[in-house]
């Protein structure tokens, strides 16, 4: 009952409205900034550059790595994997082409999020859609329900789905794992060690988290994009009719075949789209929170280098992940599911495919449970002062557990809905305050180099 309310709110929320919105919202920037994608070398440089002395409380390399170690999780595996059911191969296109004029739409919010950023009680930077809300728009009450949506997204998207998506491959993969234990000691016992291990970092606050996601995101990245180029060029002779597919299907729809049941132009655009939002968040609201935090002496520094991270997030790895199920034919299998689909795809070279699914996915979910949990914190923080954040914190550690044994279907729907409700009062700024957005990027590219 509950899961059949929360798939047609999902619905309802994902309707054509939003998806042209977000679309739209994605497009529009990409003018109002001069096609900001183009400055996707130097931001690239940005990245791994210092601003001495400079505010903030991390580096922007350690902001950039918090945001990706959010974005870089389940979406970029079962997400496409989800698209790709649901939408056909064509929702690759989609979700692919949302990245790249995401682009515009991170480095928008970034820029916000740096510039009406404030000081807390405790001396650590704040900022965020919600400061924007209130300083630029003086509607805080747009913030309180940007902040109220994203602690509750947070458990959805960041917490919940994370922790399922492992469970589910573990227990998918028993046999190969060598594990004899029955389906819930599995979830059990993993629920319990993710609680543990994301407690020993999130304890520590966004420097920790910072720290550790520095070290695993570029790790888990290059391990994991790797893998899908040694699978990818072991059936070379098939990516060029994968590509062909992949783009007739975006434009054409694609009809029934085996299991699948067929979609047309509207279906591969509106999972290719939610899904890309729900992997590289552009839109969302989210990685501004992280970008707010950097030490940075001008916003549209940090928001180059937060524009990365929708080019790596979704213009790189999900295309691996696409491009690797799409190729292996399994999506037309009957009666999988996406966990079983990604098993099917990774599994044509044998243990190395079930390395690099496995192993991409507990970096990917553990990372993000990390990443998002510092958005909560903050959004908790603004909604109801410092006090607030470590009941948070000890709440976030409990529901790594909880997300563990409930049912998957709830949560996805769950983070659907979610993620729509908070991209709305983000996205509603970002288009008022385009204004300002445009003017920051023109003064900045017009000072002597």
């Amino acid at each position: 009952m509950i899961d059949s309310l929360l798939s047609r709110f999902a619905s309802l929320v994902w309707g054509p409205w939003l998806v042209a919105l977000l679309f739209g919202t994605h497009l529009f920037l990409t003018w109002r900034t001069g096609f900001i994608q183009r400055h996707l070398g130097a931001a690239l440089r940005l990245s791994v550059a210092k601003d001495p002395g400079a505010p903030g409380d991390i580096s922007q390399f350690g902001a950039l790595m918090t945001a990706l170690a959010a974005t870089i999780g389940t979406g970029n595996i079962y997400g496409v994997a989800g698209a790709v059911m649901l939408g056909g191969p064509g929702a690759v296109f989609w979700m692919w082409l949302t990245g790249v004029f995401g682009i515009a739409t991170k480095y928008s919010e970034a820029l916000l999020a740096v510039k009406y950023r404030v000081t807390n009680s405790r001396g650590e930077m704040s900022g965020g859609p919600m400061f924007v809300l209130e300083r630029a728009l003086n509607a805080r009450w747009a913030g309180i329900l940007f902040a109220a949506f994203t602690a509750l997204a947070a458990f959805g998207i960041g917490n919940m789905a994370q922790s399922n998506a492992i469970v589910e491959m573990v227990v998918v993969k028993k046999a190969v794992l060598g594990i004899s234990h029955n389906d819930a000691s599995v979830r059990l016992w993993l629920g319990l060690g993710m609680a543990g291990l994301t407690a020993a970092v999130i304890l520590g606050g966004i420097r920790s988290i910072a720290r550790f996601c520095g070290f695993l995101v570029p790790f888990m990245a290059v391990f994991y994009v790797a893998g899908c180029l040694v699978i990818l060029v072991s059936s070379a002779d098939r990516l060029p009719a994968t590509l062909a597919l992949i783009l007739s299907s975006a434009l054409n729809g694609h009809a029934a075949l085996g299991g699948f049941v067929g979609a047309g132009i509207a279906e591969a655009m509106r999972y290719g789209i939610a899904r890309g939002l729900f992997s590289n968040e552009s839109g969302l609201g989210s990685a501004p929170i992280a970008a707010a935090a950097a030490r940075t002496s001008d916003p549209v520094r940090q928001a180059l280098v937060s524009g990365t991270g929708t080019f790596w997030d979704t213009v790189v790895v999900c295309a691996m992940t696409g491009l690797v199920i799409v190729s292996s034919g399994d999506w037309t299998t009957p009666d999988l599911n996406k966990a079983k689909l990604c098993d099917l795809a990774f599994n044509h070279i044998g243990v190395f495919g079930d390395v690099i699914l496995v192993g991409g996915l507990l970096t990917f979910v553990f990372s993000t449970i990390l990443g998002w949990g510092y958005y909560g914190e903050k959004a908790v923080e603004y909604l109801f002062g410092v006090a607030s954040v470590f009941p948070y914190r000890l709440l976030w550690i409990v529901a790594v557990f909880i997300g563990a044994i409930w049912k998957s279907d709830a949560v996805w729907n769950f983070c659907d809905i979610m993620n729509g409700l908070m991209a709305l009062p983000n996205l509603a700024a970002l288009l008022l305050l385009s204004g300002v957005i445009a003017a920051e990027t023109r003064r900045y590219f017009s000072k002597p180099s």
